[in-house]
């Protein structure tokens, strides 16, 4: 089987009919459980950062070697958590509250926080040949988690205990899930490599394929205020669909570099970051961008709203800051 070792989930993705789910089989038995503990790094704000979420009003990134960031001054300053129990990379982090979260990465580990991020402990580890890319937990109890190599696995008891899901079938079931997001309705959606979209309308239990007009990978998607999808990836693609993925529209963005991170601003601005530092936004909803690059050229892997202020960008290299 193909390993990906410690790298990022960004050097990994560019080096690179329906399906229903079978009842859930159990995960096979977790290893055990890596205490090792992150350092505590003076300069932890220049870490790798790959994913971000909120907290309530506090900010939390997450990445490379367990570090964790914390702002509670909407991004103004950073500070790193207090005790993160793995020394693995962390590539996605989320919240149902303001106390309680979960994180996921390599090695199939899977962190909890029941204090707002600052202290977090194992909850699971799914084995040390799985990398993680993307959790979701709908409340406290229920959550999906997927990754490399068609990784995806469900759990109803707060992450303790997860079993296994397959959203691909045949010759493609080892295809890399990026991305959870939620859409309309509540329904769930996977990115994926290869062109791979999945749609679930029952909290993630079984999965359906829609089909994309690219076969590239698509790293990330978003639900826009007006209902509409959108989903971004490699070369620059963005594609919007109006009718809850029956069909899709693939825009001109601007640029050819893949897009890592997306949002939807309270105004109704879309904004798109992706690597090389490619900055491109749209006031029409999609129908049109306005792309630049930032001259310092990092590469950006996550994107964060702040409390009536600028987006907060989160590159390889640490805290982006404001796009302004």
């Amino acid at each position: 089987m193909r390993r990906i070792g410690s790298v990022l989930l960004l050097t990994v993705a560019a080096a690179a009919t329906a399906l229903a789910a079978p009842a859930p089989a159990p995960v096979a038995p977790a290893a055990p459980m890596q205490l090792a503990v992150a350092f505590q790094a003076p300069q932890a704000s220049r870490a790798p950062m790959l994913a971000a979420a909120r907290a309530g009003k506090r900010l939390v990134s997450v990445g490379d070697y367990g570090t964790v960031l914390l702002s509670d001054d909407n991004g103004q300053s950073w500070r790193q958590a207090s005790r993160v129990a793995t020394r693995e990379t962390l590539t996605a982090v989320c919240f149902v509250d303001n106390k309680l979260g979960w994180a996921v990465g390599h090695g199939g580990v899977v962190l909890a926080s029941t204090d707002g991020g600052e202290s977090w402990e194992p909850r699971y580890r799914a084995g040390p040949e799985v990398v993680l890319f993307s959790v979701y937990f709908a409340n406290a109890n229920e959550g999906l988690a997927v990754g490399a190599f068609g990784h995806a696995m469900q759990t109803r008891d707060g992450g303790r205990n997860w079993h296994k899901l397959t959203l691909v079938q045949g010759e493609q079931a080892d295809r890399h899930l990026y991305q959870i997001f939620v859409g309309p309705n509540a329904a769930l959606w996977v990115t994926a490599e290869a062109g791979g979209l999945f749609r679930s309308d029952d909290g993630g239990n079984t999965f359906t394929a829609v089909k994309l007009p690219y076969k590239g990978s698509i790293w990330g998607g978003l639900a826009l205020k007006d209902g509409a999808l959108m989903v971004w990836g490699m070369r620059g693609h963005v594609l919007i669909s109006p009718d809850q993925g029956r069909s899709w529209r693939d825009v001109q963005s601007g640029t050819d570099q893949a897009f890592t991170a997306g949002l939807q601003r309270p105004d109704g601005e879309l904004v798109l970051v992706g690597l090389g530092g490619v900055v491109a936004r749209s006031r029409d909803g999609g129908q049109t961008f306005s792309t630049q690059v930032r001259p310092e050229r990092q590469s950006h892997t996550a994107l964060i709203a702040t409390d009536g202020g600028l987006p907060q960008s989160f590159t390889l290299t640490g805290i982006g800051g404001p796009l302004k």
